[in-house]
């Protein structure tokens, strides 16, 4: 087995959204390994102490967990600025909050879409806002959102999720144009069907294949297509 070689990022200071489980989590951790100095929070008011990382050779960071509402604006102010303040910056931002619901539309609810646009939309541009504030404008930084496949393809009963991804992905190529001269680039990830704590319950077994073998099969689709 290849040993595994972890970049050092000890000098890399990072604000995740949604990291109490699932991808969020995942990512702090890895970051955690790899030296990286995190702030953590849950979608809620859930707690985030157990996102923590595992051993490494490397000294590991602890992830600094905190719990708010990251639909709210107020949470992107009062926690950042003290954040920053310890590390004396934010370098990179990853907007990856989401709240999972699929439902046939006839079933949408206006409870349902406010609470899935908080958590998946406006927190992407309150953590964009806690980047902006609390960057090194002579260094600059990073903004990664966490974007889906399903902007490309329709996949039934996923009509409010999918329209909020399609707006997360535009939201980044506006804030790469916008905030691009200010030395910070901001991107969007898709990782595609993923059985993460949130999402498990929501597709059973049979349909994480079929949106798998979907996903590997776009991109031969889309260069028969050029």
């Amino acid at each position: 087995m290849a040993k595994e070689v972890l970049p050092d990022l000890s000098d890399l200071v990072v604000l995740i959204t949604g990291a109490g489980r699932g991808l969020g989590r995942s990512a702090a951790l890895h970051l955690a390994r790899c030296g990286a100095v995190s702030w953590v929070s849950p979608i809620s008011t859930a707690p985030a102490r157990r996102t923590r990382p595992q051993r490494s050779k490397r000294r590991a960071a602890k992830p600094t967990a905190f719990t708010c509402d990251v639909a709210g604006q107020k949470c992107s102010r009062p926690w950042p600025p003290s954040f920053a303040k310890r590390r004396g910056r934010i370098d990179a931002v990853i907007n990856n909050a989401a709240f999972l619901k699929y439902e046939p539309v006839e079933s949408v609810t206006e409870e349902t879409v406010d609470k899935m646009l908080g958590a998946g939309f406006k927190s992407a541009i309150w953590g964009s806002q806690a980047l902006v504030r609390h960057v090194r404008p002579d260094v600059g930084g990073s903004i990664i959102n966490l974007s889906s496949p399903v902007i490309v393809r329709g996949y039934p009963t996923t009509l409010v999720y999918s329209a909020i991804k399609s707006a997360v992905t535009s939201l980044t190529r506006t804030l790469a144009a916008e905030l691009g001269p200010r030395k910070i680039r901001v991107n969007a990830v898709a990782p595609g069907s993923v059985p993460t704590p949130g999402a498990i319950g929501i597709n059973d077994a049979a349909e994480y294949e079929r949106r798998a073998k979907n996903d590997s099969a776009a991109p031969a689709r889309a260069r028969k297509r050029q």
